[in-house]
């Protein structure tokens, strides 16, 4: 049985095109992730672009079921992942002849739809029934496993820091463990499997977001953390970080979206899940006790929070030089080079060169698309710092306030930020 995973890359589909591939499924995944073209079970595509059911065509060649993975919390493209491309992929399958259609949605957006994310999802669920097809769709809470993506990352993030802190307004959610979605997922592409259905995959009780977190920090191995109730204000501030974070290129699970649904929470009534397929969803304390936490948990959750740091302060960091050496520190800058021999034209160009370089690597690091290059830069001209301030100045190693010792430090923190960089 040959199966197309829409999102076959991210964190739900991963897990769920790795089990299908152990039990002998062909597996073709479909996502925007370039960097899976290698595996030739991919196909890299943006499902925002192909909006034409005609585009579709090819790819569900000898395809007998789709699994609709496609998603996003924020920004520009939700219409056209959870709608309009979506949509296409459903007319493409009816065309097709490919009966068999499972679509992740969201829970609770069939009951309130409080932002765009959620008024998206329940439209694509409405263009999905509204096609002669097996449908099949599931809103599941909080997915949480062995690996962390969105929302369970974020759980593992806030169990790490030494004060929990608790946002207003925000309800309780029923978190759902990824074993039990995989295998509600070989459930429905059983032949005879239920369709035309759509069902909430939710944890067995409902439980505050906060404890949520306090459980995560127990499965850490940490001692229970002081939680300090946040004002609304300090709340909004932390989302609309989250918002600036979004518009330079990084994911983030705290956004203003992520404000809305957290209001409304991630809960549902799992009883006709466990009727229909015969899977009791366990509750998350019992879950995480089958799996005891490693150090590789522990360092992912105090480094999730640091992360952010990281890149802002080193990003902003090489911006700063760079400005500082326009403006502030032009004679300190001149002088050394002058004192290197440099005439003073030449001099002059080296160091407006080289604070331009600083200041277009700091935006490089801080808007991801080109991150990767900037860290990469900052190593290179890092290390090019070293070797003329030796050549041209030895002195400075020998200067108190250690101006060449202290580039290896920022060469440690760059390395740091280049091992951490990918999200998943």
């Amino acid at each position: 049985m040959r199966i197309l995973l829409v999102g076959g890359t991210g964190f739900l589909g991963s897990a769920i095109h790795a089990r299908l591939s152990a039990e002998g499924y062909e597996c073709l995944s479909v996502s925007r992730h370039p960097a899976a073209d290698r595996d030739r079970r991919h196909i890299s595509l943006d499902v925002t672009r192909t909006t034409d059911p005609s585009q579709w065509k090819g790819i569900l060649a000898g395809v007998d079921a789709v699994i609709n993975l496609a998603g996003a919390l924020q920004g520009r493209d939700l219409h056209g992942v959870h709608v309009a491309g979506s949509a296409a992929l459903y007319s493409a399958c009816e065309s097709a002849g490919v009966r068999r259609v499972v679509l992740f949605s969201a829970i609770g957006s069939n009951v309130d739809a409080p932002s765009d994310f959620s008024r998206t999802k329940r439209e694509g669920e409405a263009a999905l029934m509204a096609r002669d097809l097996d449908w099949v769709i599931l809103r599941p809470s909080v997915v949480i496993g062995r690996a962390a993506y969105g929302g369970s990352a974020l759980l593992r993030g806030l169990a790490a820091l030494p004060v929990l802190p608790v946002m207003p307004d925000t309800a309780a959610i029923q978190p759902v463990h990824l074993d039990e979605v995989v295998e509600t997922v070989l459930f429905f592409l059983q032949p005879g499997a239920p369709s035309r259905i759509a069902i909430d995959l939710a944890g067995p009780r409902p439980i505050a977001f906060s404890d949520a977190v306090a459980l995560f920090r127990a499965w850490l191995r940490w001692r229970p953390a002081y939680r300090l109730q946040l004002p609304s204000w300090v709340a909004s501030v932390a989302y609309r970080a989250g918002d600036v974070a979004q518009t330079l290129g990084w994911r983030t699970p705290i956004n203003t979206t992520a404000q809305a649904e957290m209001r409304r929470g991630a809960t549902g009534d799992p009883e006709p899940w466990r009727r229909l397929t015969g899977t009791p969803p366990r509750d998350l304390e019992a879950a995480l006790a089958r799996e005891p936490a490693s150090v590789q948990e522990r360092w992912f959750a105090r480094l999730y929070a640091l992360k952010p740091l990281i890149f802002g302060v080193f990003g902003l960091f090489w911006i700063a030089t760079g400005i500082i050496s326009l403006s502030a520190g032009w004679d300190i800058g001149m002088s050394l080079l002058l004192e290197g021999g440099l005439q003073g034209n030449v001099a002059a160009l080296t160091v407006t060169a080289g604070a331009l370089a600083d200041i277009v690597i700091g935006l490089a690091i801080l808007w991801r698309p080109l991150s990767r290059y900037g860290l990469w830069a900052a190593l290179i001209i890092s290390l090019t710092y070293a070797v003329i301030g030796t050549a041209l100045v030895p002195r400075l190693w020998a200067d108190p306030l250690g101006p060449m010792l202290k580039i290896w430090p920022v060469i440690m923190l760059n390395l740091v930020a280049m091992a951490i960089r990918e999200d998943r």
